[in-house]
């Protein structure tokens, strides 16, 4: 698990934050050029897409929604709005032993306004599940694998990993891909992958982590999720969904359960220098100060206007 160490500059062609996959992940900024009323300020921004559901029967783990690398991004105009999706947590299957769906992908995350490049990250992809879903789905980062053999999901590129494969001969599956690792292979000895660790963000100014991958089903035991993700369920018992709000995924559940658990839903943060908020959102966002910054969190869709 890494640290998201907040990172605040003052011009407005700054390009110091970088990201590489599984190494590590910002907050994306935005660069307020001269506007009409404001001097160049920059607003620091966390997307977090909604993780994916556990498959069901044999399931692997739920992959965490997409947290966005670091990239800096020009904004001039004073008064626009920022319009705030938080993606919605995925499903939980809703096959058993004799087959089904895999778990259901979490929703996108993003922040939009005609001023800039729309940002999105990815929903997590689901945990694979029995018989007819048993590949983990491709998302922010990739579902487990259910059933010997079958491979997990791919993530995307920038914001998380793949989910774990479903190692040969056995019927232990695979981890949930987290922001920070893959998910763990299904080992012989009973035992489920674990899912990915997430990362911990202190862009409120607490440290928080997000985005872990759900744990896969094991025959003895089932693993655990990656900080924040469910822990995946034995034999016959269900698995934990993942928390709210957190971007994580769900665990798989065992092989007699008729259905999976449900990811985490997303969440996006802004960071407002102080001096310069404008106190003007809709969708109600918890506001906080740190420092000489106030925070937005949101839970919900919602907007803010600069």
């Amino acid at each position: 698990m890494r640290d998201l160490k907040t990172q605040l500059t003052s011009g407005k062609n700054t390009n110091n934050l970088k990201s590489t996959k599984g190494k590590m992940f910002g907050y994306q900024v935005l660069g307020f050029g001269g506007g009409i009323a404001l001097p160049p300020f920059e607003i620091q921004y966390l997307v977090a897409a909604g993780g994916a559901g556990g498959g069901g029967g044999y399931g692997g783990g739920g992959g965490a929604g997409g947290l966005l690398a670091s990239t800096n991004l020009n904004y001039n105009t004073v008064g626009q709005v920022l319009t705030v999706t938080v993606g919605a947590a995925g499903a939980a299957s809703s096959g058993g032993y004799s087959g089904g769906s895999a778990g259901g992908s979490g929703g996108d995350s993003s922040i939009a306004n005609s001023n800039i490049t729309n940002i999105v990250s990815t929903g997590g992809g689901g945990g694979g599940s029995w018989n007819s879903n048993p590949a983990g789905v491709d998302g922010g980062s990739g579902g487990g694998a259910s059933l010997a053999g079958n491979s997990g999901g791919n993530g995307t590129d920038g914001q998380g990993n793949d989910g774990g494969d479903s190692a040969s001969g056995t019927d232990n599956t695979g981890g949930g891909g987290g922001a920070s690792a893959a998910g763990g292979t299904g080992l012989a000895n009973g035992t489920g992958g674990a899912g990915g660790d997430g990362t911990a963000s202190s862009i409120t100014g607490s440290s928080v982590t997000l985005c872990g991958g759900g744990g896969g089903r094991g025959g003895s035991a089932g693993a655990a999720g990656g900080s924040g993700g469910g822990t995946a369920g034995v034999i016959s018992n269900a698995a934990d969904n993942a928390a709210a709000n957190t971007g994580s995924g769900a665990g798989g559940s065992g092989n007699g359960y008729s259905g999976g658990a449900t990811g985490g839903s997303g969440v996006v943060v802004l960071r407002v220098p102080t001096v310069y908020y404008s106190n003007t959102s809709s969708g109600s966002p918890t506001v906080s100060t740190d420092g000489d910054f106030t925070v937005l969190k949101f839970t919900g869709s919602g907007n803010y206007t600069i």
